[in-house]
């Protein structure tokens, strides 16, 4: 622990090793506290700082010391950075996004090795980052955060800046104030320089590894970022120069064969990545005009972490059993509900899966097509020359279909012909944006489906979300008042064996205490009592509360349900879902 000058009692390798991310070893040398580790990992979050500044900054240990302590814990020499001339063409060799990202700086090369100077030298993400860009073997010495600041402001900040950016020169580029006659020549060399070309790979291979579902890339008036969304959440990663805005965009567009000339209109493409000479990822790639320049969405499309085994993806048993036998029937309509990102499409691919036999003739139709399936004939939607869904509804109709998938009702004309399908000796599946299962009908009546159409054709309606799931490297108990459990919904029998836990934060989740994601799911079974309901004129509300009294469950007990099972907190699913 820390005296009142600052110094610790106890400088020695701490006696149970070496393992542990670097707040469990500072806990195990009762150097801090349980609260004052909590505190500099919320100051961490909020500003943006290092474990070691955090905890610097609220007073709680001198960051020299701190040094001085991690250098006896690794056996690594410590260094101020301060102190040392580095050369120019060290510095290039890593991106300021990588210095920025892990408290990390090269100092100097020997041979094959690269020597860095790390903040954290249990670090090993950053190690393998620093490898895999410049292929030198790393070697690791301990310095401040406030050397690393030092470094960057020497270094990195100032005009040695162009160093790194392989002498891009935005001049090159010629703009008018539309934005209507540039350099198009002139632009794709930039977006073919080196430096653009590597920081472009990186962004790709580091949201792959990080596990992003979807990469921003933002141009705002003084400046430029990049950002992932992370199970879920987004959270910024990279602020690149804003001289690169320009170039890297035009990059990522060549990349997915657009047109780099068209700024004034959105496009869509797609990037294919393979890794390894192996693995195969996609990405989807939007470009939105807006008012500082072109912001790009790219969608990641792993098909590795796709989950097709029904079992595994999230529903309850009573749910499974009520949504497998509603999509093996013979004729009808299976809807999947729920906002964008809530997992449908793997929802609706995991059935297909499921009914993909040779002796059915599946047709599906999508904007886009995510996943290629075998076996299955998947069209994809293209709106400029006509083909949209009921389009590709009318021909799939002539082609002797068994099964349809709908990848989206958007409209009268559409949710028509699908209902026509079921009605006809065909099984429909299709999705909808709604919030919940009971209101699905009310949407469908909205379009104007009248409602003996609705009550002959649906079998089933599934709403569902995706929440957080608990890190299970950092997981622990966490105590709630039953009170505040059963606010939430929580029934006598579930709060008799719940017991909620958290994820406290470590390197793997990335403090977060949260790692992937885990489906809420809402199986609303649209059976007689239902159907006489829908004719009978009720309402939503009234729907939900009949489906319930015939045993459903809502999405807010699906969430209480994984809090008993461990799997994600109160804080997520009240997040995610409504009380009932």
């Amino acid at each position: 622990m820390a005296d009142d000058n600052g110094a610790f009692d106890d400088l020695g390798p701490v006696a149970e090793g070496k393992t542990g991310n670097l707040g469990d070893i500072l806990l195990r040398a009762q150097v801090v506290t349980n609260e004052q580790l909590d505190d500099a990992r919320d100051q961490s979050r909020r500003d943006g700082s290092g474990l070691t500044g955090a905890l610097a900054k609220l007073g709680y240990v001198q960051e020299t010391q701190l040094v001085q302590f991690l250098s006896n814990q690794y056996g690594v020499p410590s260094i101020n950075l301060e102190e040392v001339e580095i050369p120019q063409d060290i510095i290039d060799l890593v991106p300021v996004e990588v210095v920025k990202k892990h408290n990390v700086v090269p100092i100097e090369r020997q041979g094959s090795t690269l020597v860095v100077a790390m903040t954290d030298p249990s670090n090993i993400y950053a190690m393998d980052d620093i490898k895999f860009l410049t292929g030198f073997n790393v070697e690791v010495v301990v310095t401040s955060e406030a050397s690393i600041k030092s470094v960057l402001e020497r270094y990195y900040e100032s005009g040695d800046i162009d160093g790194m950016l392989g002498g891009f020169d935005d001049g090159q580029v010629d703009f008018l104030i539309d934005g209507e006659d540039m350099d198009i020549d002139g632009l794709e060399d930039e977006a073919g320089e080196a430096p653009v070309v590597r920081l472009v790979n990186l962004i790709l291979v580091d949201a792959i590894k990080r596990g992003a579902s979807d990469i921003h890339v933002e141009p705002y008036e003084k400046e430029f970022r990049i950002r992932y969304r992370i199970d879920g959440v987004l959270y910024e990663i990279m602020k690149p120069p804003l001289r690169l805005k320009n170039a890297l965009t035009s990059r990522l567009k060549i990349m997915s064969e657009l047109d780099i000339a068209e700024r004034r209109l959105p496009q869509d493409g797609r990037i294919k990545l393979v890794l390894g000479g192996q693995k195969e990822v996609d990405f989807r790639v939007s470009v939105l005009p807006t008012l500082f320049g072109e912001k790009v969405v790219l969608r990641i499309l792993d098909k590795s972490n796709l989950q097709l085994d029904m079992t595994k993806l999230g529903f309850e048993p009573e749910q499974l059993e009520v949504f497998h036998k509603d999509i093996h029937q013979p004729f009808g309509m299976v809807l999947v509900t729920g906002p964008t990102g809530s997992g449908k499409t793997t929802t609706l691919y995991s059935a297909l899966q499921d009914l993909n036999k040779v002796s059915e003739n599946i047709s599906t139709a999508e904007d886009p097509v995510e996943f290629n399936l075998v076996g299955i004939n998947q069209v994809q939607m293209r709106d400029a020359i006509g083909l949209n869904f009921s389009a590709a509804l009318r021909s799939f109709l002539r082609q002797d279909p068994d099964i349809i998938m709908v990848g989206e009702i958007r409209d009268f004309e559409t949710a028509e012909i699908a209902i026509k399908a079921a009605l006809t000796g065909h099984l429909v599946l299709s999705t909808l944006h709604t919030n919940d299962a009971p209101s699905t009908i009310n949407r469908l009546l909205n379009m104007g489906v009248e409602p003996f159409l609705v009550t002959s054709s649906l079998n089933a309606i599934v709403a569902q979300r995706l929440a957080r799931r608990i890190c299970t490297d950092c997981a622990e108990p966490i105590e709630i008042e039953k009170k505040v459990l059963a606010e939430a919904g929580m029934t006598e029998e579930m709060l008799a064996v719940a017991r909620p836990l958290q994820g406290k934060g470590c390197r793997r989740c990335s403090d977060t205490g949260y790692k992937g994601r885990v489906a809420l799911y809402e199986v609303m079974h649209v059976g007689d009592e239902i159907k006489e309901c829908v004719l009978q004129g009720y309402s939503a509300m009234e729907i939900k509360k009949e489906s319930m009294r015939l045993g459903m469950q809502t999405l807010r007990m699906s969430g209480l349900k994984k809090i008993v099972e461990g799997m994600t907190t109160l804080a997520e699913v009240m997040r995610v879902t409504r009380g009932d």
